[in-house]
């Protein structure tokens, strides 16, 4: 009685809570949030200077009181209070257009393959703490996959890759779960540190997090191009000899072997994830391929690159960016139908009221 109470004031939200981006899905109207994970915090005074995108403009250009944090490290909480201020702010922001003095959201909420059960504890608090009367918890390449429209309910295998910003998932999923899965701290993120060092190597330029994220999206690849064509790329930092301002050129070729160790090691866990699925679902998925998603699956060539490694189909889902959260948008849809794929909450004790 008292869940139906607060439904009529409240959305039902559906929140992607990643390293890089947080993405917010409100039952009936879509995706209406998709921000990046940065909070501004002002030393000082311990205050919340900025939230979402207005902290990300700031990251690298703040006074020394005022720093632009992260608050989720691989995909986990690094900082409980931040995260939890940070969810309360994009919570009231789906409430905003008119005052909801009920407004107890029952919430949806990603997390890595990986996490533990004291990290999905934490997702569930935060949410709860930021103004949530219910919180369910789903493994992220799980919500992926249905948000990929995958058939993750029927006796056959699907297999996804989800590249975010903290972590990468390579799981197999058949009958609502989880049947193999590996997950490994490179994605997004670590490309970026591999470019960061390759120029302080290769070039003895000093480069930031946002100038090695811009190199990435503007010219990185897993592989050359059709064409063979070079890409090149004007990359402004400072010159570690001299301590003052330099530009050089980088090119394609520059970022692939930069990154080409980490790219190694993701191949490697496919692999790895391949070799432990039972054989009649490795028929399924050589038949079906493999769906990347996550904002690291953007990398080029990358699909291309894995299935010259491992010899099975690999193809973009649509819109590999918000799989996760329209994934969680479709449980808030038919939360009955999609139960067993949750991780249940103990205090969730009547989840069908």
């Amino acid at each position: 009685m008292i869940n139906k109470f607060f439904s009529l004031f409240s959305h039902d939200i559906g929140i992607d809570l990643g390293t890089a981006n947080t993405l917010v899905y409100v039952k009936g109207r879509g995706i209406v949030v998709n921000q990046p994970s940065v909070v501004a915090l002002n030393t000082k005074t311990g205050q919340i200077v900025a939230i979402g995108n207005e902290a990300n403009k700031m990251v690298g250009r703040t006074p020394g009181h005022i720093v632009a944090v992260r608050p989720l490290v691989d995909g986990v909480i690094s900082d409980f209070e931040v995260t939890e201020e940070m969810l309360a702010y994009f919570i009231r922001s789906v409430h905003k257009e008119k005052i909801r003095p009920f407004a107890r959201s029952r919430v949806v909420v990603g997390v890595p393959s990986g996490a533990t059960d004291v990290e999905r504890r934490a997702v569930r608090d935060a949410a709860k703490n930021a103004g949530a009367r219910e919180v369910f918890i789903v493994e992220e390449p799980l919500a992926a996959a249905i948000g990929a429209k995958l058939p993750i309910q029927e006796p056959v295998g699907n297999m996804v890759i989800d590249i975010g910003g903290g972590t990468s998932d390579i799981v197999v999923i058949s009958l609502g779960g989880i049947v193999v899965s590996k997950n490994l701290k490179i994605a997004g993120d670590r490309f970026n540190q591999d470019i960061i060092n390759y120029a302080r190597d290769e070039f003895k330029l000093l480069l930031g997090e946002r100038t090695a994220e811009d190199i990435k999206i503007a010219i990185g690849s897993a592989r050359p191009s059709n064409n063979k064509e070079t890409i090149e790329a004007t990359v402004r930092g400072r010159d570690l000899m001299t301590g003052l301002p330099r530009e050089v050129m980088v090119t394609d070729a520059d970022v692939r072997e930069a990154i080409s160790k980490s790219l190694n090691t993701l191949v490697s866990a496919v692999k790895e994830v391949v070799e432990g699925t039972p054989p009649e679902l490795v028929s399924d998925i050589m038949h079906r391929g493999i769906i990347l998603v996550g904002g690291g699956a953007f990398l080029r060539g990358l699909p291309e690159f894995i299935e010259s490694e491992i010899k099975i189909p690999v193809r973009l889902a649509e819109d590999p960016l918000t799989a996760v959260v329209r994934g969680t948008g479709i449980i808030l849809e038919d939360l009955n139908a999609l139960r067993d794929v949750l991780i249940e909450p103990e205090d969730n004790v009547s989840p069908k009221s």
